[in-house]
């Protein structure tokens, strides 16, 4: 069903807009970490809360762009345009919600979740959530229609949007962090500013006519149970697995704060690498949900089968080609930050470990879901991703970090154990072929 050119017409744009997402996100990083290591790990901190809410959009997205996407494979726009508008309200609505929660709560959530920080953590954490808190609905918006997009396979106009708010964003921060020495309230502003311009900028692009999805005529939009029932059935068991994902990775957070603000800060650095060098494979990951979803869609079983192991394999030699350049990079980039030499020294031991772990381990872990939920195939994925998480992720991380003297090593000790486990059970589900055995869409 797709051509060589049909991938790349599709990936390319997806792997640039992760690429420079991933970049904008070191941007800022190191231009929130010359304020101090202090604002370094609030933001750091408040952030781990802001992924776990923004995840659960993307799950929510996710369930709305199988469903479109296998819709499309079926020849019914039609279908799929109405998922699409189901999949619109119910982020908005969400979203909405979640936003007030995290108003009226902040105080107590951030006290709860890091509750053993230093005075002035916790102080710039509460400052930089409290802001960026409002940009959830914009995140929902935004978020949804880039994926529905994509599910007809138009990734260019969302990486192209994507583009745009990040160098917004990374404009405000310089004016607001160097310029007006705002702090960390330099950095929450633009970031909420330039994810309303992207909320509204798709918003625009989505009321055009002549697509196979739009969002439009507003007055006449009305919930569809059945259909938000079939994307929440992909949704919620997606959004569930992000939820306990992030969840898990509090937790960790919460154990990394103990052990003090050095050590905080070179965990908030390392994961920002170790994300920079995993987003352009999830991209390919992204690209594989609209793929196997128009395969399946379609009736091409043995199709969908194939591109899994093909984006798989595309997944990989893009995820070792950055990991040799951002290992090349780690040292040049904590200079620039103005970490601590401790600091700078226990960044770059991490990167080589997980570099070489990485490279054996996370491709497995994580690609060949992405094509099984693409198939509706999602209750699995989330029983075995979030166990995995629990008991090795979490539960062996604190106690590695509490009981032995391996300190932050341990993070990422729990980290690698859940990739390896992880790998286990979706190499069995993926020969097994039972994943395949769902059904999404009325195809009647």
């Amino acid at each position: 069903m797709f051509s060589g050119r049909d991938l790349r017409k599709l990936l390319i744009p997806l792997i640039i807009e992760q690429v420079l997402m991933s970049f904008m996100g070191m941007a800022d990083t190191m231009m929130v970490s010359n304020v101090g290591e202090a604002a370094l790990s609030a933001v750091s901190l408040a952030d781990s809360i802001n992924v776990l809410v923004i995840n659960l959009f993307a799950a929510l997205a996710t369930g709305g762009t199988i469903i479109c996407a296998q819709y499309i494979g079926n020849k019914n726009d039609r279908a799929a345009h109405n998922s699409s508008n189901q999949v619109m309200l119910s982020v908005i609505a969400i979203s909405l919600m979640i936003m007030t929660v995290g108003i009226v709560l902040r105080k107590p959530l951030l006290r709860a979740v890091f509750g053993a920080v230093e005075d002035d953590v916790m102080s710039n954490a509460l400052t930089y959530f409290t802001i960026t808190v409002v940009s959830y609905p914009f995140i929902a918006i935004h978020d949804a229609s880039a994926a529905l997009f994509r599910s007809t396979g138009n990734s260019k106009l969302p990486m192209l949007v994507t583009m745009g708010v990040n160098v917004l964003n990374i404009i405000g921060n310089s004016i607001l962090i160097f310029g007006f020495n705002m702090g960390v309230a330099g950095a929450a502003i633009p970031t909420l500013v330039s994810r309303m311009t992207g909320a509204v900028i798709m918003l625009c692009f989505q009321h055009r006519k002549g697509q196979v999805i739009s969002f439009r005529d507003y007055r006449n939009l009305r919930p569809d149970f059945k259909v938000i029932k079939r994307v929440l059935a992909i949704g919620v068991p997606t959004g569930i697995e992000n939820c306990f994902f992030q969840l898990g990775k509090l937790m960790v957070q919460s154990t990394v704060s103990t052990l003090g603000t050095q050590a905080i800060a070179a965990q908030a650095m390392t994961s920002t690498l170790e994300l920079f060098i995993s987003q352009p494979a999830m991209a390919v990951g992204l690209g594989m949900v609209t793929v196997v979803g128009q395969c399946i869609g379609a009736g091409k079983k043995d199709e969908a089968k194939k591109y899994i192991k093909k984006l798989t394999i595309i997944a990989t030699i893009i995820l070792v080609t950055l990991e040799v350049l951002v290992l090349a990079a780690t040292k040049p980039i904590t200079m620039f930050a103005t970490m601590t030499d401790e600091g700078r020294d226990l960044t770059f031991r991490l990167m080589c470990l997980i570099v070489v772990v990485k490279t054996f381990l996370w491709p497995m872990a994580f690609m060949p879901a992405y094509g099984m939920r693409a198939a509706g195939d999602v209750k699995f994925s989330m029983i075995v991703s979030t166990t995995s998480m629990w008991i090795l992720r979490v539960a062996l991380s604190w106690y590695l970090c509490r009981y032995t003297d391996v300190g932050i090593l341990g993070v990422w000790i729990g980290m690698f154990s859940d990739w390896f486990a992880r790998d286990i059970f979706f190499i069995w589900r993926l020969k097994s072929g039972r994943w395949i055995e769902h059904e999404v869409i009325d195809t009647h």
